[in-house]
């Protein structure tokens, strides 16, 4: 990096810290600190949902999986905008309604406090997981560039989300996601441009997209009903809608990103925007990490993109048989360059020979994956916590070799300000639940307003810090934007079932539903441990299990008459 990247990312950075403190100096009580003072416009509540989904996860790992996978992962957001109706129509005005800080005080209202509390306890589990993941991969990002210590960069970058946090809660986190959005959209343009400058003079947009066709990049639907595919349209429609229903509808980090807004409507306004732009936005990121794909089929790409696995296994007993499997994949390289030149040199091809080219390119990605396999093998053997799974490192690899002074350092604040935007909202969304779900209302007395402000900062620099201890200690998963799905797909299905019977079948009652919702969270956990299904599935499978069994459990367990209120 050039004195130009560091300028760019440390004054980036700076600037919306300063400007999220700054712009909220002035919250006073309860209803400011925890939600926003209902002052919050429709478009920034769209931005504000959008950018708290972004994590730097997502830019990090997102073009990795569109490079090795293809295109199909987008499927998993298929049934988002679904949701986005279903949340518009039933969630928003029920909340509204009932005045509500969280969306845990509607279940005590509707069932008890025991419900309400394990449903909270099951949400704070969950996002305080996921928090530590996303201070986790920029982290990785950073000590890859600069040599520092992991655990080190770790607290730095948590801190400097609790700072602005802390000192403005709801509206601090709202503010600052229209920067850090502004800041993300103009990163990852300018990447895309750039990749497509970069790629040959004669390869065209349309033809960067044949070529990553040709080697099923761009196999974007999947109809197909097969539970060993992860990412269908099936998936997508049904298991996505559940997750995305579950993730917006009853996770207090989206919740209160509506619940700020001026009215029903400008949050109705806000939720559709999300629906509209979350789709085309994932579709935009993986058609990047497509075209770094393209660009490496004309550039010489790392066997491993993980440098320090590398360096590992050069440096072990496994070096030399390494540094062949490298000279191999140099050679097939080579091979699939000149392929494609001379592909893209006769784009008057015939079906006989785009056929042959395909096969050819089928034969040569075989043996080049095989050999990436062999490399993962001897990386793995040299040193059983070296991280050979390099989903992760495509586009940081990307960033830091090819993009010229200047763009670096915005792109790395790109990937730095959605791991604040995502972080900072949860760490909001940890501390209200905390504070309003369990410590409220385990009080006797009754305290002043002032008083749970007070204790809201004191949760959010809790949870910071145990965000920062489980980022400490993670480690790389198969692929860390899978990982946040996953741990998300575990707890939703089950806590939107119980959403679910609150809202339309007022026939069960409290101890049917808590009894349902202990079961159906130790089965989840059981099926997904032996791995039966897709976990996207699990998200259907836990809000129906839940809901049946609650209407089961209903007919054997008396519970006295719970009575809605209009407040809890």
């Amino acid at each position: 990096m050039q004195l130009i990247d560091w300028i760019v990312l440390l004054g980036t950075l700076a600037f919306i810290v300063i400007y999220g403190v700054y712009r909220t100096r002035n919250t006073q009580g309860a209803q400011d600190y925890i939600r926003g003072g209902n002052e919050t416009r429709w478009w920034t509540i769209g931005l504000s949902t959008m950018a708290t989904q972004a994590s730097a996860i997502t830019f990090l790992s997102t073009p990795g999986q569109a490079f090795h996978d293809g295109m199909g992962f987008v499927q998993f957001y298929f049934g988002l905008p679904i949701a986005m109706v279903v949340i518009c129509m039933f969630f928003i005005p029920i909340y509204r309604r009932l005045n509500v800080y969280t969306a845990y005080e509607y279940l005590e209202s509707r069932f008890d406090r025991k419900t309400r509390t394990l449903t909270a306890v099951l949400f704070l589990i969950q996002r305080g997981l996921a928090a530590g993941l996303t201070i986790f991969a920029p982290a990785i990002i950073l000590s890859a560039v600069l040599g520092w210590n992991l655990s080190g960069l770790t607290v730095l970058i948590g801190s400097l989300v609790i700072i602005y946090t802390v000192a403005g809660g709801t509206k601090a986190v709202s503010v600052t996601h229209k920067q850090q959005m502004a800041v993300i959209l103009t990163g990852m343009f300018a990447a895309f441009f750039i990749i497509l400058s970069y790629l040959p003079e004669n390869i065209n947009f349309s033809n960067a997209l044949e070529i990553a066709g040709a080697s099923g990049k761009m196999d974007i639907l999947d109809f197909s009903f097969d539970f060993e595919n992860r990412y269908t349209f099936w998936s997508g429609i049904i298991g996505g809608s559940f997750l995305a229903l579950s993730y917006f509808g009853t996770d207090q980090s989206q919740v209160q990103r509506y619940l700020s807004g001026r009215s029903v409507n400008e949050s109705r306004m806000g939720m559709i925007m999300n629906g509209m732009l979350k789709v085309p936005l994932q579709f935009f990121i993986l058609l990047v990490g497509v075209l770094v794909f393209v660009f490496y089929q004309f550039n010489n790409a790392p066997l491993n993109f993980n440098p320090a696995a590398t360096e590992t296994v050069l440096n072990s007993d496994y070096g030399n048989q390494y540094e062949d499997l490298m000279l191999e994949h140099d050679e097939i390289q080579q091979e699939k360059q000149n392929l494609h030149l001379q592909f893209a040199e006769n784009n008057n091809f015939t079906p006989e020979n785009n056929s042959t080219y395909r096969e050819n390119l089928a034969t040569l990605n075989a043996s080049e994956n095989e050999t990436r396999q062999k490399a993962r093998k001897l990386i793995d053997a040299s040193d059983k916590d070296a991280e050979s799974n390099d989903k992760d490192y495509v586009f940081i690899h990307f960033i830091l070799n090819n993009l010229p002074r200047g763009l670096i350092g915005l792109l790395l604040a790109v990937i730095l300000s959605a791991a604040m935007s995502s972080t900072a909202s949860e760490l909001n969304a940890l501390s209200s639940t905390t504070s309003i779900d369990l410590y409220k209302r385990s009080r006797k007395t009754e305290m002043s307003d002032e008083h749970y402000v007070k204790a809201s900062k004191w949760f959010t620099l809790l949870w910071g810090a145990i965000a920062i201890a489980f980022a400490s200690f993670a480690n790389l998963f198969d692929n860390l934007i899978q990982l946040v799905n996953i741990i998300g797909s575990i707890f939703y299905g089950n806590v939107l079932g119980i959403f679910l019977l609150a809202f339309f079948i007022k026939i069960v009652n409290s101890n049917s539903v808590f009894v349902a919702a202990i079961i159906t969270q130790l089965i989840i956990l059981i099926l997904y441990k032996i791995n039966v299904m897709p976990y996207l599935w699990l998200n259907l499978v836990g809000c129906i299990l839940v809901m049946a069994l609650a209407l089961i459990l209903e007919l054997f367990i008396k519970t006295p008459e719970h009575k809605i209120k209009k407040n809890s």
